[in-house]
């Protein structure tokens, strides 16, 4: 798949850790997180994959299964053992490097120290691409909505209320409906008062956002996991500053990508209205937006990333994997339809 070398953020992960060792992770991890946690501890030995859970809430693990058992099945895995978190939040909030667990998770923040993959959603659109009933990364790209010029001139944005940012830019677009069209689709976190928030829209569907020139991208819980979809259709993306971050958000590059907004959305307007003033750069920042999530965000590059994650932090291992007491085998799905039968197995060297 032509793989790169390695990925930079992936290297800005691991340099956290000069080894880690698997025993001492296995006993102390668990201790520290299983019970306040969702946890999966996964070993992947000699290309067959085993988990264990902890915690309450552990039906995100179907991603984290999904990815292993299709990557087993295209290559030969280095024997690893790992903890997956199956929350939002990133977990590893200790500072000082010869303290820190190593715990893979789908999203990152400047605050903590998790190792990041890409996110369940974005690895399930690879897995399930053009399989999906609502959204993958080459579907979007199919439905990008009218030409540039015939795209409405506002800002777009559904969603639930997840932030408070969110809160602020219902009302903002209540009074400046002129510049922004943005509606809950639902209220969860926060009291809904439809004096100020407006009544609750249907959902619309995510091909008809692109009807729109600008697209807004807030935080939810954690980072809005939208953001890949969005940056692959032909509207520009208006990206509020965030502590959290995806796995590619390093790649990203302001005014080249995207359009920033303050974290407070306080130059929100100035910088629609920036867009509206120079529209010939505003296109440019949304071909490249797409051009980016061509380039780094397809089914080669999100294999790739896992992969080679995987086969990097092997190396750090001081200590040979092990299938621990508890641990379940996972098995690869059958295919009645499409029955494989491998009749050769790789060399290591050959991958």
């Amino acid at each position: 798949m032509r793989c790169p070398e390695s990925f930079a953020q992936i290297s800005r992960d691991l340099s956290l850790y000069a080894t880690v060792d698997p025993d001492q992770n296995a006993q102390e991890i668990p201790k520290r997180f299983g019970q306040r946690q969702s946890l999966c501890h996964y070993t992947i030995k000699e290309n067959k994959v085993y988990v264990k859970t902890f915690g309450e809430h552990v039906g995100f693990r179907i991603f984290m299964d999904a990815i292993l058992l299709s990557l087993t099945r295209k290559v030969r895995l280095p024997d690893v053992e790992f903890f997956v978190n199956l929350g939002d939040w990133p977990l590893e909030k200790r500072k000082t490097t010869d303290k820190l667990h190593p715990i893979f998770s789908w999203c990152g923040s400047n605050n903590t120290r998790d190792i990041v993959m890409p996110t369940y959603d974005l690895t399930e659109s690879v897995l399930e691409s053009m399989g999906r009933v609502s959204l993958d990364m080459m579907s979007v790209q199919a439905n990008t909505g009218p030409p540039w010029p015939e795209k409405n001139a506002t800002a777009f944005w559904r969603g639930r209320d997840s932030r408070q940012e969110r809160l602020q830019l219902v009302k903002l677009s209540r009074a400046r409906p002129d510049f922004i069209d943005a509606a809950f689709t639902n209220f969860f976190f926060f009291k809904h008062d439809e004096s100020l928030y407006g009544p609750l829209v249907k959902h619309v569907s995510f091909f008809d956002f692109f009807k729109y020139k600008y697209q807004i991208n807030i935080d939810g819980t954690v980072a809005a996991y939208r953001l890949p979809y969005l940056l692959a259709g032909d509207s520009v993306v208006l990206k509020q500053d965030s502590s959290y971050y995806e796995h590619f958000y390093n790649e990203l590059r302001p005014w080249e990508h995207y359009i920033p907004i303050k974290a407070n959305l306080g130059d929100l307007l100035e910088k629609i209205k920036w867009a509206r003033d120079h529209d010939d750069e505003a296109r440019k920042i949304a071909l490249a937006g797409q051009q980016f999530a061509r380039s780094h965000l397809m089914g080669d590059c999100i294999f790739c990333y896992y992969y080679k994650l995987f086969k990097e932090y092997s190396r750090l291992q001081i200590t040979e994997p092990k299938v621990r007491e508890g641990m379940e085998f996972v098995e690869q799905p059958k295919d009645d339809l499409f029955p494989c039968s491998c009749v050769r197995t790789m060399a290591k060297d050959e991958l």
